[in-house]
């Protein structure tokens, strides 16, 4: 589970010229965080792990602390450890070849147990609770952002990108685009690199419906908290390399009111002891489970929406008509409903696809809330009712919590999702959320002058 000396004694020997190893751990929001180490001191890591303060995986989007249920101030910030975690050892490709980085869970400094407010660990947990009904989940995210200048407007919104090649800024996003593919390809293929350097098993890239916006597919998983690994350290890759290279790039779910919105979508399938998809509809109940699994997360998606849309901006893509679901349907090879089943050439490659959630969710979080519903409705055999045909995103379901506060509020009454996540998690995720909003409503906007002085 933990990286071990050979395996950092071989890494080493691969790439003489690091000089520093990045210790990174996922916070709550989803953003990375941790220390930099000299290389000479990254063997010492590998029993004891490096302190980091425990509290730091619940900090807002800002990284600011609100001593969340007496995590911080109250019990005198104390440190976790740090522990590098096997298989995630890679070089920084945006580093000249001097930076490595490792990824990491922290564990008590005192009993070596891992924390249980670490996102990968309350991955770790709901997926292990598929062992009991003999099967095990394989999933791959795909990620959405926007290329975006480095500059800022005055008003610090973002400035669309410049052509490469033209110099021209991007006005109409092209969707499936050849031509805007290999326009960026210097940028695109740059990713596609570090992703390689990292082992993050990139596959499709295409070209998306805003203007200088991309989307990035995953291979699956049998492991999902792996997938989530991916996923989480993608967006580094993205971001970086896309500076590197004389951009910026943002997983923000609507940078441009007027375009396209990011999202952060999750194929899911399910397989027995025997690694055959149970949803495979040649299979006597595999229309049935597939149909549990999907009434399982339309009863629990008003209670996830806070986890799945995370910010206030968030909540700028649901809007009828946008791609972005704005009800509980499901439906076959259609993309106005929350739970998608895509066309598939082999039955036992039957999968659903989850749409709800915005690209700068955390994915642990997001993979850990799908796959409750999932669980909640495989135990509870719960019925999905008819797919939708046709448009299921010309009107909004008025029973979702389709706001930041209407979400915050799901959550802190959630009954079902406590069950799967851990009361106590949701209890600090919700404590977090709250202060982060508290905060950003505390600033005066300049609308506000402008509608009220």
């Amino acid at each position: 589970m933990y990286l071990s000396e050979p395996d950092l004694k071989a890494f080493l020997k691969d790439h003489p010229g690091i000089e520093y190893l990045d210790a990174l751990v996922i916070d709550l929001c989803g953003n990375a965080i941790g220390k930099r180490l000299p290389i000479a001191q990254a063997a010492k890591i590998l029993a004891a792990g490096t302190p980091v303060c425990g509290a730091m995986q619940l900090v807002d989007v800002m990284g600011n602390t609100a001593d969340p249920m007496g995590h911080g101030f109250s019990d005198g910030d104390p440190d976790a450890l740090a522990r590098p975690l096997s298989g995630t050892l890679a070089p920084v490709p945006w580093s000249q070849g001097r930076r490595a980085q490792v990824l990491c869970e922290l564990t008590d400094a005192v009993t070596g147990t891992p924390h249980y407010h670490d996102p990968r660990r309350v991955l770790a947990r709901v997926a292990k609770r598929f062992t009991g009904l003999g099967l095990r989940p394989v999933l791959a995210l795909e990620l959405e952002f926007y290329l975006i200048d480095l500059a800022r407007s005055e008003t610090g919104a973002p400035i669309p990108c410049a052509s490469p090649l033209t110099g021209r800024r991007e006005r109409q996003g092209q969707v499936l685009s050849m031509a805007k593919l290999e326009e960026y390809e210097p940028v695109i293929r740059a990713m596609q690199d570090a992703a390689a350097a990292q082992n993050l098993p990139v596959s499709t890239v295409i070209s998306e419906y805003g203007a200088g916006q991309f989307e990035i597919n995953l291979e699956h998983q049998g492991d999902p908290a792996r997938a989530a690994d991916h996923a989480a350290l993608l967006r580094r890759v993205v971001q970086a390399t896309a500076r590197q290279m004389g951009f910026d790039a943002t997983f923000m779910s609507k940078p441009f009111p007027d375009l396209s919105g990011n999202g952060l979508h999750l194929h899911l399938s399910l397989q027995d002891g025997d690694g055959n998809n149970i949803f495979d509809p040649a299979r006597p109940d595999g229309e049935a489970r597939l149909g549990h699994a999907v009434a399982g997360l339309q009863a629990t998606l008003p209670e996830a929406m806070a986890i799945f849309a995370p910010n206030l901006n968030t909540y700028r893509r649901f809007r009828p008509d946008e791609f972005t679901p704005v009800t509980r349907d499901w439906g076959e090879n259609n993309r106005s409903v929350a739970f998608r089943l895509p066309p598939v050439s082999d039955g036992a490659a039957r999968r659903l696809e989850h749409r709800v959630s915005g690209a700068e969710a955390n994915p642990y979080l997001v993979t850990a809330a799908v796959l409750a519903g999932v669980l909640h409705g495989l135990e509870n055999r719960l019925d999905p009712g008819a797919k939708h045909t046709g448009n299921a995103g010309a009107a909004v379901d008025e029973t979702l919590p389709l706001t930041l506060w209407d979400a915050l509020a799901a959550l802190e009454g959630a009954t079902i999702l406590p069950g799967y996540l851990g009361a106590e998690y949701c209890a600090l995720y919700h404590a977090v959320k709250s202060a982060e909003f508290a905060d950003f409503m505390d600033e005066i906007s300049p609308r506000e002058y402008r509608w009220y002085l």
